[in-house]
């Protein structure tokens, strides 16, 4: 989960770690907002992040009562998991990242919970391709798929964005989370125009310098 930290708290470092996919993950804590994990100074995961989806989700809740299942695709160190948890208590959830350093990050500081999610290693793409192929349907998806401060291509396409149109349910909903400032607004804004091709609602959500694109199957 990605959000640009314009205001920088005084931080103590608490862990930190080399990874393959982001270099280095970095567990911070300070006063304000607890621990939380960033890359490039680049909060992931707790922090800012849990108050951004927690805002979105709730408006969420108001629109689509009941969630069977949802599948989060860039769990990071699970703040989302912990939000469905608490407004759908009796959703399935499956997190997917391609980095385990997150995962564990998430286990040791964030309550990662292995109770209430199945955690995936594995590329989003793949994961989707297969999840497509076996019939699968989400009443909820959830996409957030940065590596620092970029999104690789493939993830952008209109392809990727069919694929996971495919695994969710009618009348479920989809969320895309963008990052929303200085160069990264121009990308965001085609990136909608994109998704209104694909599907018959899209409502952009502004929290701090993000746009969540909450689209409707």
């Amino acid at each position: 989960m990605k959000i640009f930290n314009s205001v920088k708290p005084r931080i103590k470092v608490v862990d930190e770690k080399r990874s393959l996919v982001n270099k280095k993950v970095v567990v911070v804590k300070s006063l304000g907002l607890g621990t939380y994990i960033q890359v490039d100074s680049l909060t992931q995961s707790g922090g800012v992040v849990e108050i951004i989806w927690k805002s979105t989700l709730r408006g969420i809740k108001k629109e689509k009562k009941e969630i069977s299942n949802c599948l989060i695709l860039g769990i990071g160190g699970g703040t989302v998991s912990k939000i469905i948890g608490k407004l759908w208590p009796i959703a399935n959830q499956v997190g997917v990242d391609n980095d385990p350093v997150m995962i564990e990050f998430g286990r040791k500081y964030l309550g990662l919970d292995d109770k209430r999610i199945v955690t995936v290693v594995d590329d989003a793409g793949k994961y989707i391709i297969g999840e497509v192929r076996k019939g699968k349907k989400y009443d909820l998806v959830l996409v957030d798929l940065y590596v620092g401060y970029d999104i690789p291509h493939y993830f952008t396409t209109e392809k990727f964005v069919n694929s996971v149109k495919k695994i969710t349910s009618k009348n479920g909903i989809i969320i895309f989370n963008r990052l929303y400032f200085d160069e990264k607004r121009k990308d965001a804004v085609k990136f909608g125009k994109k998704l209104e091709i694909v599907f018959p609602r899209v409502k952009y959500v502004y929290p701090e310098a993000n746009v969540m694109f909450v689209c409707n199957i």
